[in-house]
């Protein structure tokens, strides 16, 4: 590695803000009408599904965090424990995966606060924030903290509310509804997009300090807090909508409010800044990876420059932010984010891997195998067209892998 260092500035509570902002965003606000669509109240039953596979993907990740603490996640630790090809997948999976999802995001922004002219609003949205992270992680980790204080009182308030509205009715909750076990998958696989904001403390390892003891406590509390929150919102979804009323809501959150009597305003705005929210972790934890990448020349080098000043990739940040803009005013939802859920699991997959190798025992061998079953498992649950054209973007990837390392043989920057 060559080239000035990021400044080491996060502490353990601004981890944690930066995970939870991109769990606890839009994916609470939208996840739950199609996992219920897939699986009824079975969703339940998706959401352990989702939370276990989150948790061997978390420790995979903090056990290979704490040993190789440096900027790029699953990237290097692929890199590292299994060879140059396995981590150039992950890294290409995670830039190419979360781009989409970056726009998904963003596009969850336009939808709620100008439906007319949602493509025109996520670009902005993109554009602002891509400004925000080059002015400097350390601000974007205190906006984070404040995004998620706000959304976490405005669901909390709408549980509360929920549970105590004459609309509630427990027996909805497990009414036994169901679609079978691969409905219960595909709602497994909705509700993990959701989880899977955990990887953006990994991603930022080379900004936090005495990094073997925070990333892995970062990790595990940002996980912790956000099934509590998501399993509070689903049961409060189920008993005030019932399975059939949460399938059919486009936005379950605000009919639950509604019909609850809490503001549907709030819930609204609120939806909008959770959604920022997400934006401003994804956008980090990409731009942290492409710098990663460029750095061992499997980008373009010129994205590996790093800020003098501010320490940070000023380059790799307006490659990111550029590209998810432009995807941003162009693309379907609904598109990007079945195309990211793939790319995510692929990579998640790469992570536990990478944590097989690292001790012989059976016993520590059981999270990591299940965490790689999982995440295959359930990314073959996903629509058929968002398999393939993941299969298609991973065999892109496999080819430029080839094309970099020819170059860098030869001597030639790619």
């Amino acid at each position: 590695m060559t080239g000035p260092e990021l400044r080491r500035t996060l502490d353990l509570s601004d981890a944690v803000a930066v995970g939870l902002s991109a769990m606890i965003g839009a994916g609470v606000f939208v996840a739950f009408g199609p996992a219920a669509a897939a699986a009824g109240s079975a969703l339940l039953l998706g959401l352990a599904i989702a939370a276990l596979l989150a948790y061997c993907n978390a420790s995979s990740s903090a056990r290979l965090a704490a040993l190789y603490p440096q900027s790029g996640g699953t990237y290097v630790y692929g890199r590292m424990r299994l060879g140059p090809f396995w981590g150039h997948l992950a890294g290409w999976s995670f830039v190419v995966g979360k781009s989409a999802s970056c726009a998904a995001m963003a596009l969850t922004v336009g939808h709620y606060a100008w439906p007319a002219h949602a493509h025109a609003v996520a670009a902005a949205t993109v554009v602002v924030l891509t400004g925000l992270n080059v002015a400097g992680v350390e601000r974007s980790a205190r906006v984070a903290r404040v995004i998620v204080a706000l959304v976490l009182a405005v669901l909390l308030a709408v549980v509360i509310v929920a549970f105590s509205s004459g609309d509630a009715d427990p027996s909805r909750v497990f009414d036994g509804a169901g679609s079978g076990p691969f409905g219960v998958l595909q709602a497994a696989g909705l509700l993990f997009f959701a989880f899977a904001g955990y990887a953006r403390i990994a991603t930022l390892g080379e900004e936090v300090r005495d990094p073997e003891r925070t990333l892995p406590r970062a990790i595990f509390t940002a996980l912790a807090v956000a099934l509590v929150v998501y399993a509070l919102v689903g049961v409060a979804l189920l008993a005030v909508l019932g399975p059939a009323g949460l399938a059919a809501s486009a936005a379950p959150v605000a009919d639950a409010a509604r019909a609850a009597g809490f503001p549907v305003a709030v819930v609204t705005v609120t939806a909008c800044v959770a959604a920022v929210g997400s934006l401003l972790a994804l956008l980090l934890g990409v731009s942290r990876t492409t710098l990663a990448m460029a750095r061992d020349g499997h980008l373009p080098r010129p994205l590996a420059a790093v800020d003098e000043r501010r320490r940070v990739p000023v380059t790799a940040e307006l490659a990111v932010g550029a590209v998810v803009t432009v995807v941003a005013a162009v693309a379907d939802l609904g598109a990007a984010i079945g195309f990211s859920s793939f790319a995510v699991l692929v990579y998640y997959a790469v992570a536990n891997a990478s944590a097989w190798t690292l001790d012989a025992t059976v016993r520590s061998r059981i999270v990591p195998a299940v965490g790689l079953a999982g995440c295959v498992l359930v990314a073959l649950s996903l629509p058929a067209g968002s398999v393939a054209t993941g299969i298609v973007v991973l065999v892109v990837g496999a080819l430029s892998f080839a094309v970099t390392r020819s170059s860098n043989r030869s001597g030639t920057a790619p």
